[in-house]
């Protein structure tokens, strides 16, 4: 039996993964000629981790991820700490902790373990069609591949979902602007063990700790869709939104890179009932476009793989392990797609009496209740 999985990128290099595990042959195709991962880092929580873990991977998380053992929010404008506490509880509970990590050491590492020289890069998906037999996908260069059945793991822009559903969805802008890059850890910014975010007027300033000595770091700013802002106005951008905040954001302003910082416009989709038609699945970002505000959106990519290799796992029919698939996915990401959205509401000040209350609850918060938010996330995972 024989997979075509359309994307190297998280999700289809997990679902490749999966699928060998399984038993299944795998060839990988990939749009672009070369990979360059679209925002700097990505937090993978203890969900994507055991996820990792399982697909023979864990190695990646331990060597590159970074070393986060504390939370704190800080106010805006001083700097004091609303609430600070140790990941050490969570990590107790849930058997296995959070590791951020840039997104290029993470990509590449798993290239190389699936295997760089057996994915083919260049190779655009145009149209894709369903025979008896299988599945044909036909590329931009004019070749073929056929295959038992197919695996969309190509984005948001995903040129094979339109095929599943039958439509093409609306990306849905959430509303506020991200920029996000990576600096080397500094003590007159945050601690090197702790994910620091600053907070105040529906805006926020995150730096979260990478392998050698880094911190990824995030501005996020509600603002219409559309300016024309690019890397030449970056940093006079930021130092405008963020006039009057802390030194901490100032000197982060200061040291930051314009031309490796990127800037993005932050959309959703709303979640779909169906990921499956024939011999056709979505994954990933294909099967769920999510706001990173609960950071879930690769950790559901690394769920559904191993979700998929267990369907596949048993020696049924293509269609039933799809279906299966299909019913276990379904509902888990439609809650992380709904709650990234509440999540992303909140913090940028949709409502901003709500955002003001919350920045007022976090002074009184020891933790246990971002922890507890945390667990029922992380638990709800396929591997607990």
């Amino acid at each position: 039996m024989k997979a075509l999985v359309i994307g190297a990128g998280i999700g289809g290099l997990c679902a490749a993964v999966a699928l060998k595990k399984a038993g299944i042959d795998c060839e990988v195709f990939e749009a672009v000629a070369e990979i360059r991962p679209v925002g700097a880092a990505i937090s993978v929580w203890p969900n994507g981790v055991k996820c990792m873990n399982h697909l023979g991977m864990g190695d990646i998380m331990r060597n590159f991820g970074g070393p986060m053992h504390y939370m704190a929010y800080q106010d805006y404008r001083q700097g004091q700490t609303l609430t600070q506490f140790s990941l050490a509880p969570l990590v107790e509970r849930v058997g296995e902790r959070p590791y951020p990590i840039a997104r290029a050491e993470l990509q590449g590492q798993m290239l190389d373990f699936w295997g760089r020289e057996s994915v083919q890069f260049a190779k655009r998906v145009v149209r894709i069609e369903e025979q008896a037999d299988g599945v044909t996908a036909w590329f931009s260069d004019g070749s073929c591949a056929h295959g038992d059945f197919l695996i969309a793991a190509d984005g948001t822009h995903s040129a094979i979902r339109p095929y599943v559903l039958g439509y093409t969805p609306e990306r849905l802008y959430s509303g506020y602007v991200n920029w996000n890059g990576l600096v080397a850890t500094d003590d007159a910014l945050a601690p090197a063990n702790q994910w620091t975010t600053f907070v105040g007027e529906g805006k926020r300033v995150s730096l979260m700790p990478v392998a050698k000595d880094r911190f990824y770091f995030f501005f996020d700013v509600p603002l219409p869709q559309g300016l024309t802002e690019d890397r030449t106005t970056l940093r006079d951008d930021l130092t405008r939104y963020f006039r009057g905040w802390t030194p901490q954001v100032q000197h982060l302003i200061a040291v930051l890179d314009p031309q490796t910082t990127n800037r993005i416009e932050i959309h959703d989709i709303e979640p779909f009932s169906q990921l499956v038609r024939g011999r056709v699945a979505l994954l990933g970002d294909a099967a769920h476009s999510t706001t990173p505000d609960i950071g879930q959106g690769g950790c559901a990519a690394m769920e559904d793989a191993v979700v998929l290799g267990a369907a596949f796992a048993h020696g049924v029919q293509i269609e039933a392990a799809l279906l299966d698939y299909q019913a276990q996915r379904c509902d888990r990401v439609r809650d992380l797609v709904l709650k990234a959205r509440k999540r992303c509401d909140l913090t940028h000040g949709k409502d901003m009496a709500q955002t003001q209350a919350w920045y007022q609850e976090l002074r009184h918060e020891n933790g246990e209740r971002i922890m507890a938010g945390l667990c029922d996330t992380i638990l709800a995972g396929p591997l607990g």
